[in-house]
């Protein structure tokens, strides 16, 4: 409630009171009821008995004049009188007990109303001196009636207040209103002090902003005219009692009616009297969730009696006050963000145009530069033991260049790469109040540098180098949104070298498949082995640039020969060269098996066996680069290219083709294998037919076997072909022979093979065909070693002949002049030429039964 209407209470509860007795109420309610109910009964009988007496006196004086006896009439004037007497005090009685019921009814009801009034009355004025002094008294109905006075002031008061605190709510969404409408924080404060300064009437208001020291500075100021100005003033000392700022900081609202009166310090009211105030009103401002500063009011020209009104809405201004400059930092976030987001997407556009690893870093630079406004701009890349290089450079005129320049830092290894490999931002201010060692001071010193921003760059998931900022004029406060930019760009950076990288390696491939494709195309156009492997080393030194390519073939104990070779004319032939390697198959068969590239810069720093050093030394090989070929699923040989004039730096890209090679001369060799194997299978079908059909021209036993044996020693390229016919003990003759001259003639011998009968006759009636390569390396029983010598035979085929369902006997092809490796296409066509003999002579028999029936 207002002041005016606590001191009016206070006055009219100061009033005498002559109403006030030591009685309660419903006392004298009673003692007045009984008073008017008995008093008139009491009149009328008081007046009968004086009325009484007297004629009682009258009577002696009539009797005398008279003369007659008053005896009986006296005595009935006293009965009448007594009479009078009793009924006077019954009524009285009666009168007295209706007013003291019907005053209790009356007076319990007013009590009731006074109770409830009082009740509210403490809900709403506990502190009320008047009604205690009632309530002490007992005196209700008093009460009641000044408790009804109170209601109503406190109505009128209460109606002022709620229309007051109306207009004060539609000046405080006015005053939120214009603030909000202010988008920045200068704007927000300005607009602050001059709307709250107008709305209250007050000679000055002022925003006081903390520095991190709780020490602080007027920023804001509205002031009426011939006051002195405070705006700009900083304060060291604002003189806060000590738990000030948690207050504050906990929404403490301060108001002064009068400095003098307020337990203010000497030093706060000497600072106050600077700027004539007499009384103020602080609130804290709270950004986010941090004290900001302080609103302040000042009424200069006189005290000021701050109402609770004010209070509340300096306080709920301060609040607003915090919202909008937490909405104005968000706004200035916002805008900040969408910049840095537009130069962001400028600079890596520009960035990601560049094609090649060196326009991408001398776009970085220049465009990092212009928009970091900073005086220097450079890459700096590592050299494998953490010095490096200044490979790109961008710089204001006026300052040191430093491109190329070659960097020893020993300080850096100490603990810097793995933070820099981590994503490690560094901004430092001044380069001499960030605690640097010496040696990065000097370093830092001879590029004229004050203050400096890196950020790492990573390429391929490896520190590649470090993107620097050098603000050389000044030092600089590196605010975050350039540290985060700064980091931004250099990921973007590292993103765009591995993206060039990327476009160089498929350009590369694209060349490399090219070449591969059309060396592969000439490859496949070779349709024998010979041909394949010498055009494989042809057009491969010719791909590579090399001096020496060649194919090393393996032998069965994995020492080889060199078949086939491509070299200038200028170093040693090697073709044909037969090469003992006692080291290879410890280690290396499994691994080249594997598909294992080899790849050497430097023979002599590659840490190979000193074996290997001396072969390599007999062919002139100062690098040399090796790949397997398999064959069939087998280790086939090596693939290698030798460089004689000096040590090569293999790149990635020739080792990936020389790799991709060997595996297509594999391929290619298969390729070739099963031409071969096709040409030789259709060789052999069509010379099948041909021995066939001139076998089954002959009509007789005799010229079908005379036919095979001919067209089959012919057919093989063999020394001699014989038909080995059975007799009933498994002995035989040999009926049909054709051999080459030279050799001995075998023809009608007979063979007497006590070997034979232990196991071969159920083996070859089954079909089995045997081919012996040499008859020394076969495991032969010494019988059959020395029949076998009796004829010259090196190497052997024998096949079964079957006729009707029998082992009739055995076509057997000898080699005589060495051993021979017979081919699995060789044999199969032995076997089915045996097989087709037995089927002529089926053929034959059937014919001359037929014959011999048609004679008869």
């Amino acid at each position: 409630m207002s002041q005016s209407f606590s001191q009016n209470q206070a006055r009219r509860n100061r009033q005498p009171r002559f109403w006030q007795q030591k009685w309660s109420l419903k006392t004298k309610a009673i003692v007045w009821a009984l008073s008017l109910s008995v008093l008139p009964v009491v009149a009328m009988g008081t007046a009968t008995y004086f009325s009484v007496n007297f004629i009682t006196k009258q009577i002696p004086q009539v009797r005398q004049e008279n003369g007659t006896s008053s005896t009986e009439t006296e005595l009935a004037l006293q009965r009448e009188l007594s009479l009078l007497l009793t009924g006077m005090g019954v009524t009285a009685i009666l009168a007295g007990a209706i007013a003291v019921f019907v005053t209790n009814r009356v007076m319990s009801r007013v009590t009731n109303a006074a109770a409830i009034s009082n009740n509210i009355k403490k809900k709403l004025r506990p502190d009320s001196e008047f009604t205690q002094v009632f309530i002490a008294n007992q005196d209700e109905l008093v009460m009641l009636e000044r408790n009804i006075t109170l209601f109503t002031d406190l109505l009128s008061v209460l109606v002022e207040e709620k229309e007051a605190e109306a207009d004060y709510s539609q000046l405080l969404i006015k005053i939120t209103r214009w603030v909000r409408e202010s988008f920045n924080q200068e704007d927000v404060l300005k607009t602050t002090s001059e709307e709250i300064r107008k709305a209250l009437n007050i000679d000055r208001v002022t925003i006081f902003c903390f520095n991190s020291n709780s020490n602080g500075t007027f920023i804001t100021e509205s002031v009426a005219p011939g006051l002195p100005k405070i705006l700009g003033v900083t304060v060291s000392d604002p003189g806060f009692e000590a738990g000030y700022i948690e207050k504050y900081q906990n929404g403490r609202i301060h108001a002064i009616d009068n400095i003098y009166q307020a337990d203010l310090s000497d030093a706060d009211i000497e600072l106050l009297e600077q700027f004539a105030v007499k009384s103020n009103l602080v609130a804290p401002i709270l950004k986010g969730k941090e004290l900001f500063g302080l609103l302040i009011a000042h009424q200069c020209s006189r005290l000021r009696f701050w109402q609770q009104s004010e209070i509340d809405l300096f306080a709920q201004v301060a609040m607003q006050v915090g919202f909008a400059l937490d909405y104005a930092k968000l706004l200035q976030q916002v805008d900040t963000k969408a910049d840095k987001a537009q130069a962001f997407i400028e600079i890596t556009r520009s960035i990601r145009q560049s094609l090649n690893e060196e326009d991408v870093l001398k776009t970085t630079v220049e465009e990092v530069r212009k928009i970091l406004s900073t005086d220097r701009v450079l890459v700096y890349s590592f050299y494998p033991n953490w010095s490096g290089i200044i490979i790109a450079e961008s710089v204001v005129p006026g300052y040191p260049k430093v491109l190329r320049s070659e960097i020893q830092d020993i300080c850096f290894g100490q603990g810097y790469v793995e933070k820099y490999q981590s994503g490690r931002v560094v901004a430092t201010n001044n380069i001499y109040q960030s605690g640097l060692a010496d040696c990065h001071i000097n370093l830092l010193e001879s590029f004229a540098v004050k203050a400096n921003l890196v950020a790492p760059i990573l390429k391929d998931e490896q520190l590649f180098g470090l993107l620097i900022a050098h603000q050389c004029s000044r030092p600089r406060d590196w605010q975050q949104s350039e540290i985060d930019l700064f980091a931004q760009i250099a990921i973007q950076v590292g993103f765009a070298l591995d993206h060039a990288r990327l476009l160089q390696r498929i350009e590369a491939e694209g060349v490399q498949s090219q070449l591969l494709a059309d060396t592969i195309g000439i490859i496949r156009q070779s349709l024998n082995e010979e041909d394949v492997l010498k055009t494989t080393v042809e057009e491969i030194r010719k791909a590579l640039s090399t001096d020496r390519v060649m194919v090393y073939s393996f032998n069965a104990n994995w020492s080889g020969t060199v078949i086939a070779e491509s070299v200038v004319l200028t170093y040693p032939k090697v073709l044909r060269a037969e090469i003992q390697d006692p080291c290879f198959g410890q280690g290396y068969v499994e691994q080249y098996r594997s598909g294992r590239v080899l790849a050497i810069n430097n023979i002599y720093e590659a840490g190979l066996a000193d074996c290997h050093i001396h072969l390599l030394e007999s062919f002139a090989v100062k690098a040399n680069l090796v790949a397997p070929i398999i064959k069939d699923e087998q280790l086939f040989g090596l693939l290698i290219a030798h460089q004689c004039s000096r040590p090569r730096d293999w790149q990635q890209a020739e080792i990936d083709l020389f790799g991709q090679m060997a595996m297509q001369v594999g391929f290619a060799l298969d390729h070739a294998r099963l031409l071969q194997r096709i040409e030789a299978e259709r060789m052999r079908s069509q010379l099948l037919v041909d021995i066939i059909r001139s076998i089954r021209q002959s009509l007789k036993e005799e010229d079908v076997i005379k036919t095979t044996v001919e067209e089959v020693r012919k057919a093989l390229s063999t020394d001699r072909v014989l038909v080995y016919s059975f007799y009933a003990n498994w002995f035989g003759i040999i009926i049909a022979e054709s051999v080459v001259p030279g050799y001995p003639k075998v023809l009608r011998s007979k063979i007497h093979d006590p070997c034979f009968t232990q196991g071969y006759v159920e083996k070859y009636q089954s079909g089995r065909v045997v081919a012996i390569n040499n008859i020394y390396e076969s495991s032969l029983a010494d019988c059959h070693i020395n029949l076998l010598e009796s004829f010259g035979v090196k190497a052997n085929l024998v096949a079964p002949i079957i006729k009707d369902e029998q082992l009739f006997g055995l076509l057997i092809a000898h080699q005589c002049a060495e051993p021979r490796d017979w081919q699995q296409s060789e044999i199969d066509l032995f076997a089915q030429i045996a097989m087709q003999v037995g089927f002529t002579l089926d053929h034959a028999r059937l014919l001359q039964a037929y014959q011999a029936a048609e004679a008869k």
